[in-house]
């Protein structure tokens, strides 16, 4: 499979705050066992509560669009073969008030809207430096607004 953003692009540096995210195949997100606030990214202390107990929340993975960039300059000279491709921020139905950022795949990019439906998907990888099986979270448009 080809990645999204390249062979070359960086995979990500896994430790235990963020390991389930890019592995678990399931959208898991960080939740306080104290207050039950889901938050994203991952921290050492609860955003709410500050909390130190923290654990995951497996989201149903579904939600909506409400931020979208199309990114038509390479950042990086690894990504000049990848534009353009739209960034989005997501808020997921499960965790109200919690977006993710991430990547939109399998529509032309300039197509992508605020208010589109989204569900995530996941790209496999395999880290050829630990051999670790990735599985990176990206966003697929499942309805219109």
């Amino acid at each position: 499979m080809t990645r999204v953003l390249g062979d070359d692009w960086a995979l990500p540096a896994l430790d235990d705050q963020n390991r389930a995210f890019f592995t678990a195949g399931v959208l898991t997100l960080q939740q306080c066992e104290s207050c039950q606030h889901v938050q994203h990214p991952p921290e050492d202390v609860c955003e709410r509560c500050q909390g130190f107990a923290l654990g995951s929340f497996a989201s149903a993975g579904a939600g909506r669009i409400e931020s979208v960039v199309v990114v038509h300059h390479p950042v990086h000279p690894g990504l000049k073969d990848h534009v353009p491709y739209a960034v989005v921020l997501v808020s997921v139905d499960d965790a109200p008030g919690l977006m993710v950022a991430g990547n939109v795949v399998g529509i032309a990019p300039e197509t992508v809207a605020i208010g589109d439906r989204v569900q995530v998907t996941f790209e496999d990888v395999t880290d050829s430096a630990t051999g670790t099986q990735l599985k990176i979270p990206q966003w697929e448009i499942v309805g219109s607004n």
